[in-house]
């Protein structure tokens, strides 16, 4: 975890600490489930850029304006505007752990983040699911929509692709890319899902043990001189 030092305002309560994870995966490769799953096992706080991004645009405020304006043209909203909106609801929520839905999509997306918010994620969940799975499942749930036919479908699986790339590629050289098998049955992906989050708490409980217990720190200081010693010798 790190401190979160920059507010919405350019302010956030002195020693808050934030857990953030960012939940990556192509259209239809079932993020939206995992994330009601997590938030009913672990007590996170489910955040969408898109929803945030709609839930702007129908405020009567200027930027709102603006944004239902791009929108409504077929025009990008810019990052920054994005992650300001992502960090404001960080900061109303009373919560400290987070999961950030289909974010970063790209590069610039991940940079503003890290230029305005500066809390490097947990780790980043990518649901790594088959095109022919993902599109399997956006045409059976959305028979009708004009939307979502197959050739529309299979742009937004490459833009997917070329966007969001470098994006795993980078998190993935931090080491901290966790993919897990998103083309089994929801509960089944769970299983995998539910591992990852145990051992983020498990090393936390670890972390906070060794930090407030005197007699933890001094056992955990004499193990280490042990091994010191035991390398030295080697």
């Amino acid at each position: 975890m790190a401190d979160a030092n920059k507010g919405y305002d350019g302010s956030m309560p002195p020693g808050k600490k934030l857990k953030i994870v960012f939940v990556i995966g192509g259209p239809g490769s079932g993020k939206g489930t995992q994330c009601s799953k997590i938030v009913n096992q672990f007590g996170f706080t489910h955040l969408s850029a898109g929803d945030l991004l709609r839930q702007e645009a129908k405020s009567n405020t200027e930027q709102g304006t603006m944004i239902k304006n791009l929108m409504h043209e077929g025009k990008l909203v810019s990052s920054e505007i994005i992650v300001r909106l992502l960090l404001k609801a960080i900061l109303a929520s009373g919560n400290d752990k987070f999961l950030i839905d289909g974010f970063p999509r790209h590069e610039e997306n991940r940079r503003a983040y890290e230029k305005i918010v500066n809390i490097d994620p947990e780790f980043v969940l990518l649901i790594d699911c088959s095109r022919e799975e993902m599109e399997r499942r956006i045409l059976h749930r959305n028979q009708g929509r004009d939307d979502d036919n197959v050739d529309t479908i299979r742009r937004r699986f490459e833009v997917f692709q070329e966007s969001t790339l470098p994006v795993i590629q980078h998190y993935e050289k931090m080491g901290k890319l966790r993919r897990v098998d998103g083309n089994r049955q929801p509960d089944m992906v769970f299983e995998d899902v539910k591992a990852i989050f145990a051992q983020m708490n498990t090393q936390g409980r670890n972390v906070t043990i060794a930090q407030t217990n005197p007699f933890k720190r001094w056992f955990l200081h004499l193990c280490c001189g042990c091994f010191d010693v035991q390398d030295g010798r080697n």
